[in-house]
């Protein structure tokens, strides 16, 4: 059904997406996708987070710091593009009981755990998941969402900062 989903939305756009054509191509009936998804927002929720989701572990850069700079530019950036920002809005209009939302904070819970138990091995101190999460994660979703041109690499070098106790928060302008 994902395949199907991005296959036409390729060819035809977002706004030509219907639930029986998507059934359609999936060679399923209509009431399979209803059962299964209930309505087409459901549906395209669903795909978001399969797209959302992380093809790798993250990279390796020798330190806490080094890592979480480098993961949170390439979140930025890959969160902050068009598609991007389409799949989260698109995940977070799912419903809530299903928890797309929830899938793709965990993704990257998962991610900041990973960097987290690689520096703990290096002997660094790390904070908890939900620190970097709350002071690294939320604070760019937030710019992503509401003000994406405020996002530069010197800005997700600060929030990294601030959650590993080495910058101050920034003033308010």
């Amino acid at each position: 059904m994902h395949q199907a989903v991005r296959d036409l939305e390729a060819e035809l756009g977002r706004d030509a997406l219907t639930v029986p054509l998507i059934a359609a191509r999936a060679g399923v009936t209509p009431s399979t996708v209803y059962r299964r998804w209930g309505d087409l927002r459901e549906l395209l929720s669903d795909v978001a987070v399969e797209r959302l989701r992380p093809d790798a572990p993250p990279a390796d850069h020798g330190s806490l710091r080094a890592d979480l700079e480098a993961w949170a530019v390439q979140f930025a950036e890959e969160m902050s593009s068009t598609a991007g920002r389409t799949y989260i809005r698109d995940a977070l209009l799912g419903d809530p009981e299903q928890g797309n939302a929830a899938r793709c904070s965990d993704y990257a819970a998962e991610q900041l755990k990973a960097l987290g138990v690689r520096a703990a091995g290096r002997g660094e101190a790390v904070p908890d998941v939900e620190t970097l999460l709350d002071v690294v994660v939320a604070p760019l979703m937030y710019r992503i969402l509401f003000r994406p041109s405020d996002l530069s690499v010197a800005y997700t070098d600060h929030l990294v900062g601030v959650a590993l106790g080495r910058s101050a928060p920034l003033s308010p302008r």
